[in-house]
């Protein structure tokens, strides 16, 4: 089975790419929503994080305020590491195991989203990265739609490794700045390039 793994910034457009990909059948996880299951309560993670930061991060349904602590987080280098050190290791054992399970399933391929693959070094487990990217402009313009503050997204963005250097380490680039219909048809060019690169029977001109 081919792994793939697919990263970018914030707000250009992973998690769009990540639904049309289902959309044409592929097994895709993102660590995204890992990072949210492994914070429910009841699970290890979320007790370990009410020891490091304190139990105003837990509303009174046991749940993580994920706002609040991302908004300490993104202001304090030290609690950032501090969290990381808390949620990676599980998200990586969790991706590391469904893409097992998809293995072992017989998936020929199979792609994992994941915005801090090269901050994690995690760029070996895959066999082609892709970078799906766009403009810092056009970046801003989504993440203020969100709702987003300027001060927030610079934060985010200060966090991650910058996209000009993302774009530098990945295999493939998908440049995300028109039309989904642009989108989906450089994803459609860029994975078929990757199969026809991965087949060991296919005859390059």
């Amino acid at each position: 089975m081919k792994l793939y793994g697919l990263t970018g910034g914030v707000g250009m457009g992973k998690s769009t790419a990540a639904d049309w990909l289902r959309a044409q059948g592929a097994p895709v996880i993102d660590t995204d929503a890992l990072a949210r299951e492994i914070v429910e309560p009841g699970q290890p993670a979320l007790e370990e994080i009410r020891h490091a930061f304190g139990s105003k991060f837990i509303d009174a349904t046991g749940r993580l305020r994920r706002k609040e602590l991302a908004r300490l987080v993104f202001s304090d280098p030290i609690a950032l590491r501090l969290l990381e050190g808390i949620l990676h290791p599980r998200i990586r054992r969790q991706w590391k195991l469904q893409a097992e399970l998809w293995r072992g399933a017989g998936k020929p391929m199979a792609v994992v989203v994941i915005p801090l693959l090269f901050e994690t070094d995690a760029a070996p487990d895959y066999d082609t990265t892709v970078c799906v990217a766009c403009s810092p402009a056009t970046q801003q313009r989504r993440l203020l739609a969100r709702g987003w503050s300027l001060d927030e997204i610079q934060r985010r963005n200060a966090a991650q490794m910058p996209i000009d250097k993302k774009i530098a380490l990945s295999d493939r680039i998908v440049w995300n700045e028109g039309p989904l219909a642009v989108l989906y048809a450089q994803l459609q060019r860029v994975f078929s390039i990757i199969a026809q690169n991965n087949n060991p029977t296919t005859t390059k001109g």
